[in-house]
Parts: structure tokens; C-alpha cells; sequence
């Protein structure tokens, strides 16, 4: 049951992460960001981690999601034309994408390759935050990481999307 659990949420996060880069209508976009953090956290609950979950939900789900939600409904951008995005700009997800799959084959080719530690090695999970702070800068650093990086690609993706043809940037005029 754990395995499919598992896998489930997995499918689940990905589709909806999917999701956020194909939906054109940005608000449609924001709601399947904010299902895709929905199942990032349902995989920290399956990996016993349920601060990290909570925190994802309340900090990342809640308010950031909520944010852009508030910044894309401000800014109107329906009866915009896009502008032409230059050659930087096109090649970057071409890059991206491209890492992404040698992360994946990477990842595959080291499968069974990495040792586990030993059980009497691994702390014993209880309510002490000292215990989450080192799970969370040590075993878990990596996916918090790529969260954090993904909101900053979106935070920068807003800017982007909500600078007006002509409108320059600076405070003097």
C-alpha cells in the first residue's frame, strides 16, 4: 500500500507540475502550482516528515500561491499580446529540460548503487525540532532546495510577465 501511495502522489505531483507549464491562463496555472505543493507534501507525510508538510502548506501553498493569485488578478494580463521572447529566453527551458533528463538518468543509473545507512545509524523521529532542523539541512535538503528554486523561477516568471511593452524599469522616470 505504501508503494502505491507513493507512486500515486508522485504521478500526482508531476501531472499537476506539468500542469503549471502548459496551462495558458496564468490563474489556472497558480491552482495547479498549488496542487502540486499539495502533493509534495502528501510525499513528506509518507516520508514521516509532517512539520516540513505543514510548513510547505501553510508558508508555500498558502501564502505564496495566494500571492501570486493576488499579483495575477492585479495585473490584468488577459488583453495583452505577448511579446516576442528573445533567443535567451527560448533556450533556457531547452537547457533545463535537458538537465532534468541527465538528473533522471543519472539518477537511474546509480539506483542500487548508493549504500543505505544502518538502521541503529538513523536517528529516531520524535517531536524535536533539532531533529527536524538536521533531517531538513541534511536527508531533505535537496528536495526543499529544488521547492525553493522552483518559487524563485515562478516569483521571476510574475516580474517577467508583469512588465508592459515600452514601461521601463527605474525609479527616476
Amino acid at each position: 500500500m505504501g508503494q502505491f501511495l507513493f507512486i500515486f502522489f508522485a504521478c500526482f505531483t508531476v501531472f499537476c507540475a506539468a500542469g503549471v507549464v502548459i496551462c495558458k491562463n496564468t490563474v489556472n496555472a497558480a491552482m495547479c502550482l498549488l496542487l502540486c505543493l499539495v502533493g509534495v507534501a502528501a510525499l513528506f507525510v509518507r516520508l514521516d516528515t509532517f512539520l516540513l508538510a505543514f510548513l510547505l502548506l501553510m508558508v508555500y501553498a498558502g501564502a505564496v500561491v495566494a500571492l501570486f493569485l493576488f499579483i495575477v488578478m492585479l495585473l490584468d494580463v488577459r488583453g495583452l499580446q505577448a511579446p516576442q521572447a528573445s533567443r535567451t529566453l527560448t533556450l533556457a527551458p531547452r537547457v533545463a529540460a535537458v538537465a532534468l533528463i541527465g538528473a533522471g538518468i543519472v539518477s537511474f543509473a546509480l539506483k542500487g548503487r548508493l549504500a543505505a545507512p544502518a538502521a541503529s545509524a538513523v536517528p529516531a523521529v520524535g517531536a524535536s525540532l533539532k531533529l527536524y532542523a538536521y533531517l531538513l539541512f541534511t536527508t531533505y535538503l535537496l528536495p526543499v532546495e529544488m521547492l525553493g528554486f522552483l518559487l524563485l523561477i515562478a516569483m521571476l516568471g510574475v516580474i517577467v510577465l508583469s512588465k508592459r511593452d515600452g514601461e521601463h524599469s527605474g525609479y527616476g522616470g
